[in-house]
């Protein structure tokens, strides 16, 4: 327990520090009331706390894949290799990205509460199998089923993707409706305060869990906790303000002035995907999807396995991963959110941009110095510029240029294309990068020169399209449309 207050305090300190900042920043004025402002905040904090506990259900993965690879069967075989950990995690996020097809229309017509609440449940249900068979193969190694466990995993962890894609697209949808254009820079750093407690949940609680009750609780404790999570959100959580005694107002995103009836979701599908806006975030997230994954999932590895020449393990980084991770994506998805809104007037573009071009410089300088004692804390940094894009395009800019009332086929497509980018990394790196089944080659940080090559050429490609945004606005029905996506597209009432 004393680990982990050492863990939480400097963490609860950051928040303090931030909701203090936030707090004594100029209101920008809409006319709500206080009473509204107190029910938006009990309306978003279990929610968005479901969702970062859907994060620990996810990741627990990673934090389990140490302990299964010293398990050994009677052949002297791992139980999960570097090559089965991505065969896995690369199926799963296959599937999370093409069930965003499925699960963002669905979401759209029933509401981000039910959405929610299916993840949740699916995914604790499919947590308690990984828990059910976590205690069958540590128990007994040769067991037919030990014998199969990169394919049962595959089956269990596929499905429980399935039900975690619900998540993104839920809190998306229901702050929709809650937040105006104007403040949603603000909820897209509470997006990204989100994305990091969950990372600090999986890594460093999943850490803890796990070293204090055993393996098998890496995967019972988040299905507890999400059962916990489903009873709050079903008596808290509501979709509209309307839903919630108060008054419904006009958000000013591409649904403002859109008083029509809902289009067939195939014609929503088609008005998206030919949305120049829509599809240079989705190209900018597929960036983000591969170099947040290749930091966040890989850097454990390599400070594991070439520790006896690097050292990088017992490093402070490497000890409390988890917090660094959570820190920096606070810092990241704050600074971008209130830069976005304060300095930029709500242009989500100008921020991405930058935060990419420091991706760009981060990339190569981890090139030449990833078997340094650097590269921890740049991975740190780059962290948190990725994680400052993912909270400003996947859980803004979706808002605004998809619109509340087609916000969840929006985010279905830029987070469907975030797991696109997600599942090219696993590939990538699961051909690329050294197999532990040879513990020498692994050993040898020369091995691993494909881990930061790799991430250059996405960083240069997401730099050139975020600056393609630049002072990319929505537009409302009552205003002309955009003509491009370049430098030049500006709403028309700006020109």
């Amino acid at each position: 327990m004393e680990y982990l207050i050492e863990q939480i305090a400097p963490l609860a300190g950051l928040l303090l520090v931030i909701a203090f900042v936030i707090g004594r920043l100029p209101r920008i004025e809409l006319g709500h009331s206080d009473a509204f402002r107190r029910r938006r905040i009990w309306n978003w904090l279990p929610l968005g706390l479901t969702y970062a506990f859907l994060y620990m259900g996810r990741y627990n993965l990673k934090v389990s894949q140490s302990a299964f690879e010293e398990l050994r069967d009677a052949a002297g075989h791992s139980l999960m290799s570097n090559a089965d950990f991505s065969e896995i995690f690369g199926y799963g996020t296959v599937v999370y990205g093409i069930a965003f097809v499925i699960n963002g229309p669905l979401t759209d017509r029933f509401g981000g509460k039910a959405a929610i609440l299916v993840g949740a449940i699916g995914s604790l249900l499919a947590n308690g199998a990984m828990a059910i068979v976590t205690m069958r193969v540590t128990a007994d190694p040769n067991s037919p089923i030990a014998q199969q466990m990169t394919f049962v995993f595959t089956i269990l962890y596929a499905l429980n993707m399935y039900f975690q894609s619900f998540g993104a697209v839920a809190i998306v949808k229901v702050n929709a409706p809650w937040f105006h254009v104007r403040e949603r820079g603000v909820f897209g750093a509470i997006f990204g305060v989100l994305i990091s407690l969950g990372v600090f949940f999986a890594f460093d609680g999943g850490k803890f869990v796990r070293e204090t009750f055993g393996l098998v609780w890496v995967f019972g404790v988040p299905a507890a906790i999400l059962c916990l999570c489903v009873c709050v959100v079903f008596f808290s959580v509501k979709n509209t303000p309307g839903d919630a005694g108060h008054k419904d107002f006009d958000t000013a995103d591409a649904s403002s002035g859109d008083d029509g009836p809902r289009l067939p979701v195939v014609q929503i599908f088609k008005k998206m995907l030919t949305n120049p806006i829509i599809l240079t975030i989705a190209m900018i997230e597929f960036c983000s999807g591969f170099l947040r994954q290749a930091i966040m999932q890989w850097y454990p590895t390599f400070a594991k396995q070439t520790d006896a020449i690097l050292h990088l393990r017992d490093g402070m980084v490497s000890n409390r991963w988890g917090v660094f991770l959570c820190a920096a994506g606070i810092l990241g998805g704050v600074l971008a959110g209130v830069i976005s809104d304060r300095v930029f007037q709500s242009r989500r573009g100008p921020v991405a941009a930058i935060l990419y071009g420091a991706l760009f410089l981060g990339s190569v300088l981890l090139y030449f110095t990833y078997d340094t004692s650097v590269v921890g804390w740049l991975v740190v940094a780059m962290s948190m510029c990725v994680i400052g894009v993912h909270g400003m395009l996947s859980g803004t800019a979706s808002m605004d240029f998809g619109g509340k009332k087609n916000v969840g086929v929006a985010v279905g497509i830029i987070d469907g294309f975030v797991y696109a980018g997600t599942a090219l990394m696993a590939v990538t790196y699961g051909i690329l990068l050294p197999d532990d089944a040879d513990p020498v080659a692994a050993a040898n940080p020369e091995n691993w020169i494909a881990w930061p090559l790799a991430m250059i050429p996405m960083a240069v490609i997401g730099l050139v399209v975020a600056a393609r945004l630049w002072n990319a606005r929505p537009q409302q029905k009552s205003t002309p449309p955009m003509t491009n996506v370049g430098a030049d597209a500006v709403d028309a009432k700006d020109t």
